[in-house]
């Protein structure tokens, strides 16, 4: 069974999460906080960590920083939840690999769960394909003091 981590300071809304993972055959770790969930961290891996934004001590986006600059941490599919417009907490963090309106539909919330738990989060792209990447970005484009 995938371990998945439920970071979330609302007691009702972690235990609503722990009860319906669980019914999908989800093992559930939970936390109150961003730093609760980094001592949790420190032992098994989840296969994907589900994240509040806005909550005491250290909120989702430190949170995600955090773990996206930990290497062993660094691949684990981040999904963050809240209320909070999405550009606010991209502000904070841009490493998550799903953003959740809350409140959020329960069938939806499974399969993006199923779906980043099957095929975990993608690998950074090589420093080739970067420049692949912004060759194709810089054609047409005519930089100040180039000739055409």
């Amino acid at each position: 069974m995938k371990l998945i981590l439920v970071v979330e300071d609302e007691y009702g809304n972690a235990q609503i999460l722990r009860l319906l993972l669980e019914s999908e055959g989800y093992r559930v770790a939970s936390a109150s906080n961003g730093k609760a969930a980094l001592e949790l961290l420190s032992g098994e891996a989840p296969a994907l960590i589900l994240s509040d934004f806005m909550m005491p001590v250290m909120n989702g986006g430190e949170l995600g920083e955090a773990v996206r600059r930990n290497p062993s941490l660094c691949r684990i599919p981040f999904v963050i939840m809240s209320a909070t417009d999405e550009e606010v907490v991209r502000k904070v963090f841009r490493g998550y690999d799903a953003f959740l309106v809350k409140p959020f539909e329960i069938d939806p919330l499974l399969l993006l769960i199923e779906r980043l738990v099957a095929n975990g989060r993608p690998p950074p792209p090589r420093s080739e394909e970067i420049g692949e990447s912004m060759k194709q970005l810089m054609r047409g484009i005519k930089l100040p003091g180039s000739s055409d």
